[in-house]
């Protein structure tokens, strides 16, 4: 079935009415010589509620899942068992924390008012064709650094430098992809000669252990030199970034966190990295399209925004809970935001490997260690689960009756994962994506640039789109 998944990757179409005359669930077949490629591959909630919740235990990601993406050691989305809840339970830990939300708002908001909306007046005035992807793809970089480390790698700028760590990252992604459509000994082969895309792999190695180290290495001195340096906010609650997070853990909590060990912290920053700047980017791109393609959503979302917006005060600046409220308020463009992502799902897919045999909902039977393969990007996509006008942009659906947002279940909206592996960063993401939203709507109109290439999806760990986001930039008259 090699030469189907050409096509399916070219046309997306052609993967959904297979898997909707397969009720949703079908084996993969590999070539005769690469039996590890089979896969079963499923989009019905039923069976993937079974396997990542009701059977979880049974479930992994597997040694040749880690194996595939090894460049990235022990990150989050890699490990099992005792490491994985250790590091599940620290990450909760610091996100749960006001303090560090309210770090989180300022740095996006700092980055917003300094850098972002001074570069778009610019390109503005200049009648500058920006690619939107690129922007976004940096701002969210330079956030994530400076959360994880309080440094600003400064990769938004007018000049659009070249930053080796995120050349790095997207060359491991290219790479990463390749992987999962060439039998596995071919690969191996690539990378033990150093030919292909393995080469641009083995380099991005190099250059994460090389950044990382002086990354932790200074933060180390910096906690040396500067004993207790925790920061307090204007409302008393005291942060930190996430690197003096992990290097002065309390290892008494986690017995499988060691913050001595910096391959530990150099997994740990690439995890958070792709976290952040990946997910957040590609919603960010794909919305702002979307919305170019449907300015009655555009308007509405402009509608809602101006009727919530409290007047503005001299006497008394916004605060944390304000900006909270606020934002809680704008349900239509959450509805909006989450439509994005049903349809343009981050992360494209999921793969899983079964420990014993199983028999799933469906009634398919999954051998002992199988791989078990999620299309998130076809999912939201299928009729039969999400209706007959699956293929519409139509935020409305996520609104109820009541004007409150609609919950549907992870099992079918999956973009945040299900069941124990569910994304514990969620929220701060949708606060991060809506922040950005309304000041970029407040004050630009986003033009997509006539005879821009057709726009689709490239082949990426996260969904990227191929040609880039090519755009102009108005300044709207309220501004």
């Amino acid at each position: 079935m090699l030469p189907a998944l050409v096509l399916w990757s070219q046309r997306i179409d052609a993967l959904i009415w297979v898997l909707e005359k397969s009720n949703l669930t079908f084996l993969f077949k590999g070539p005769w010589f690469a039996r590890r490629m089979d896969a079963l591959i499923t989009v019905d909630p039923a069976n993937i509620h079974h396997i990542l919740t009701s059977n979880f235990s049974n479930y992994i990601k597997g040694h040749e899942f880690k194996e595939m993406v090894d460049v990235f050691g022990d990150a989050l989305f890699a490990t099992e068992a005792e490491l994985w809840k250790n590091l599940r339970l620290s990450s909760q830990a610091i996100l749960s924390r006001q303090g560090f939300q309210n770090l989180s708002t300022s740095v996006t908001t700092s980055k917003l008012k300094d850098v972002l909306l001074p570069m778009f007046s610019r390109f503005s005035e200049e009648g500058t064709v920006v690619d939107l992807q690129d922007v976004f793809r940096r701002f969210m970089f330079d956030i994530s650094l400076l959360l994880l480390s309080g440094s600003d790698p400064q990769s938004l700028s007018v000049e659009m430098p070249e930053v080796e760590l995120a050349e790095a990252f997207d060359n491991a992604g290219e790479a990463i992809v390749s992987r999962l459509i060439m039998p596995r000994f071919l690969w191996k082969l690539q990378n033990r000669l150093g030919l292909g895309k393995e080469t641009k792999l083995i380099e991005a190695g190099a250059t994460f252990d090389r950044v990382c180290a002086k990354y932790i290495a200074a933060k180390r001195e910096e906690i040396r030199s500067q004993g207790d340096i925790h920061h307090v906010h204007s409302d008393g609650e005291e942060s930190e970034d996430i690197l003096t997070y992990y290097i002065t853990l309390d290892t008494s909590k986690y017995e499988y966190l060691d913050p001595s060990d910096d391959k530990f912290l150099r997994d740990t920053i690439l995890a958070i990295i792709m976290a952040i700047r990946d997910t957040t980017s590609s919603a960010l791109t794909w919305f702002f399209w979307l919305l170019s393609k449907y300015p009655h959503v555009e308007a509405k979302i402009r509608q809602e925004i101006t009727k919530n917006l409290p007047e503005a005060s001299q006497e008394r600046p916004w605060s944390a809970t304000d900006r909270r409220e606020f934002l809680n308020k704008l349900v239509y463009l959450h509805a909006a935001i989450y439509e994005t992502m049903r349809l343009y799902p981050p992360l494209p897919f999921q793969q899983k490997t079964s420990i014993k045999s199983d028999v799933l909902p469906s009634g398919h039977i999954v051998d002992a260690n199988s791989n078990v393969i999620f299309l998130v990007y076809a999912l939201g996509r299928i009729r039969s689960v999400w209706g007959e006008d699956a293929l519409e942009f139509k935020p409305e659906r996520w609104i109820s009756e009541t004007g409150e947002l609609r919950h549907e279940p992870s099992s079918k909206f999956l973009v945040f994962n299900s069941g124990p592996r569910t994304c514990s960063g969620k929220h701060l993401a949708m606060v991060t994506i809506k922040t950005i939203v309304v000041e970029i709507l407040q004050h630009y109109d986003i033009n997509l640039v006539k005879g821009h290439h057709k726009i689709k999806p490239k082949a990426h760990l996260n969904l990227l789109m191929k040609h880039g986001l090519r755009v102009t930039l108005t300044k709207r008259c309220s501004a």
